[in-house]
């Protein structure tokens, strides 16, 4: 009865996230969302009761300051719940793809560098509509080969590859909350600007990572399995390209926000996907969503604390900014760093992409926007990939063992490190140009 209610709770913060529109659909989702928070509280992890912890005390310092604060902070938190959930629903409904199935057991094959490749590649390709999910259904093909043939370069190079792979989705991935984020709160900027400069970047991150590889003494064995033919990937590819089509659609054919267009994309494939299985002849259930808990405390309670604070800040500022010219590029360029530092701190990256485009959104040169959203979703990417508080570098601690602080920070801190100066550079370069400053 317990799971019963919380997956209920879950599906009601769901729909509430489609109608944020409604007068009242905001609070409500709110209300549901901390529900199943508070419903499954003794089985979540430190860091998400931390997170929700902090939202309280924020929404008791937005009672004694300003309440005309919560409904706008609720209806942040209750967009954000509604992506994730859609996002964890088209994980949970893909996961049973025996076309999903095929490909992850193709990643990991092949010679050493070629395996390398696969695995990036193939969980960047996968994190598209799985987002954690892909570091689960990857991530448990390099906890297989150390359960069979234990530790070794191949295996943790196997777990650099998960873990970057994934890292780089916040940086091009259209359903990623970060770009749905960066895209709600920089006015003025849109997905194809943005993407035009991501999607090369994260490309050059992922090809890097070629260096800071450890050197295998053989090629490891292939493992057996199903190969994923040409139509396995055709028909998946198909659903990542029927998602991408539809949040163009309904974000630009019909003006809704980037984060509902990805909600409702995601909720169409997952409705036609069970469509296609009741004329197969078989009967879909809906998803158990009572173990989400975690998920809505972070996300949630992020977009919560960040909506608060970015909404004080503002009303401190009064919306009068003047700062000279050469400041801008500066703040650019310290924008990724922000996240990384904040990210080895514990903080999520929500909180931080919230603050960056909720304060420095409102008041950036409206020409220049594209330097500050590269310079958001770059730094979220990189944090993903590089600290070892983010979600993905847990979920793989827990899969094949390997403490999250050498897989994430120690084995890749030179990547890093690279990635944010040259993601620095790009960032402060653009709004440069683009401000009319060089």
């Amino acid at each position: 009865m317990h799971a019963i209610f919380s997956s209920l709770l879950a599906y009601t913060a769901l729909l509430a996230g489609v109608l944020a529109f409604v007068p009242g659909a905001g609070l409500l989702g709110a209300l549901a969302v901390s529900l199943a928070v508070v419903l499954g509280w003794r089985s979540m992890r430190v860091v998400p009761r931390g997170v929700f912890v902090v939202a309280g005390l924020a929404l008791v310092f937005a009672l004694g300051r300003d309440p005309a604060l919560i409904a706008g902070a609720a209806t942040n938190m209750t967009r954000l719940a509604g992506l994730i959930l859609a996002v964890l629903l088209l994980s949970s409904v893909l996961a049973r793809s025996r076309d999903l199935q095929k490909i992850s057991s193709s990643l990991f094959s092949g010679n050493s560098r070629a395996r390398y490749a696969s695995v990036t590649f193939g969980t960047a390709l996968v994190s598209v509509p799985l987002n954690f999910g892909s570091v689960a259904v990857v991530g448990s093909l390099v906890a297989e080969r150390i359960r069979k043939d234990g530790d070794s370069a191949a295996t943790r190079n196997g777990t650099r590859a998960v873990l970057r792979g994934f890292g780089v989705s916040p940086i091009w991935s259209p359903l990623s909350i970060s770009v749905a984020l960066t895209l709600t709160l920089v006015p003025g900027l849109s997905s194809a600007q943005l993407l035009s400069v991501a999607m090369p970047f994260a490309l050059l991150v992922l090809l890097a990572g070629f260096f800071w590889l450890e050197r295998e003494p053989v090629a490891g064995p292939t493992v057996p399995g199903d190969r994923a033919s040409w139509t396995s990937w055709f028909r998946f590819g198909s659903i990542i390209a029927a998602i991408c089509a539809g949040v163009f659609i309904f974000s630009h054919w019909y003006d809704l926000s980037y984060a509902r267009s990805v909600t409702l994309s995601c909720l169409c494939v997952v409705a036609l996907g069970w469509l296609l299985s009741w004329f197969g002849g078989n009967s879909p259930r809906l998803p158990n969503m009572a173990n989400v808990s975690n998920e809505l405390a972070i996300v949630g309670g992020s977009a919560f604390i960040g909506s608060i604070i970015s909404a004080v800040v503002l009303g401190e500022m009064g919306g009068a900014v003047n700062l000279p010219g050469w400041s801008w590029p500066l703040l650019a360029a310290l924008v990724p760093w922000g996240f990384f530092l904040a990210g080895l701190a514990g903080v999520n990256p929500i909180v931080m992409g919230t603050l960056a485009g909720g304060i420095l959104g409102s008041v950036w040169p409206a020409s220049a926007v594209l330097g500050l959203g590269f310079a958001m979703v770059s730094g979220w990417g990189v944090t993903a990939f590089g600290t070892p508080f983010a979600a993905n570098a847990l979920i793989m601690e827990r899969l094949t063992g390997y403490p999250a602080r050498d897989a994430s920070l120690r084995w890749s801190l030179a990547l890093s490190l690279s990635a944010l100066t040259a993601a620095s550079l790009v960032a402060a370069a653009l709004t440069l140009w683009l401000a009319g400053w060089g």
